[in-house]
C-alpha cells in the first residue's frame, strides 16, 4: 500500500513537474505579454488622440491662413487703399501732406542661388499729414476697421503751434501686399 502511495506521489510529482508547471510558466509569459500589448495598445490609442488634435490644429490653421490671405491686398486693391487713405482729407480738419509707399526688398540668399520670388511682399507707407484731434481718431479707427492686414509701425504726433487745433502727424503703415507675378 505504501508503495502504491509512493507511486502515486511520484506520478503527481512528475505529473506537476513536467506538465503543470510546464504550463503555469507559459501562462505567465503569456499574461506578461498580453500586458506588454495591452500598454502598447494604450499608447496607440493616446497618439491616435493625438493625431486627431493635431489634425483638428492643422484645419484650424488652414482656415485661419485662408482668412488671413483674404485679408491680403491685391495690386488694385493697394490702390485703391492708398486712394482710401488720401480721400479722407478735409482741409478743416485734415491736410495729407504725403504719402510714400516703400516695398521692402526680401533679403537675397547667399551662396548665388537662385531665389524664388515669395508670393506676397511687405509694403511700407509712409504718410505726413496735419490733422485735428478729432480727426486723427476717427481716420485711424477707419484705418483699424478696414478688412485688410494693416499694422500700424509708427505713430508720431506735435503740436504745430500753441493756438492752432491742427497736429502735425507723421505715420507709418505696414501691409502685405500680393506679388507681380501673382496679379
Amino acid at each position: 500500500m505504501l508503495l502504491i502511495f509512493a507511486c502515486i506521489a511520484v506520478a503527481i510529482l512528475l505529473f506537476d513537474r513536467l506538465y503543470y508547471f510546464q504550463r503555469s510558466r507559459k501562462i505567465l509569459a503569456l499574461k506578461e505579454e498580453m500586458r506588454s500589448i495591452e500598454t502598447q495598445l494604450h499608447e496607440w490609442n493616446l497618439y491616435s488622440k493625438g493625431l486627431e488634435e493635431i489634425r483638428a490644429e492643422v484645419e484650424r490653421l488652414e482656415k485661419e491662413l485662408q482668412s488671413l490671405n483674404e485679408k491680403i491686398l491685391r495690386g488694385e486693391e493697394f490702390r485703391a487703399f492708398l486712394k482710401h487713405l488720401a480721400r479722407e482729407s478735409d482741409p478743416a480738419q485734415m491736410r495729407i501732406l504725403s504719402i510714400i509707399p516703400i516695398e521692402e526688398n526680401p533679403s537675397s540668399q547667399e551662396d548665388g542661388k537662385k531665389e524664388l520670388s515669395p508670393p506676397y511682399r511687405k509694403v511700407n507707407v509712409k504718410m505726413v499729414f496735419q490733422s485735428t484731434y478729432p480727426k486723427l481718431r476717427s481716420y485711424l479707427k477707419g484705418i483699424e476697421e478696414l478688412p485688410f492686414m494693416v499694422r500700424l509701425q509708427r505713430l508720431q504726433v506735435e503740436r504745430q503751434e500753441e493756438e492752432s487745433p491742427l497736429l502735425n502727424v507723421k505715420m507709418s503703415l505696414n501691409l502685405m501686399v500680393t506679388s507681380k507675378e501673382k496679379e
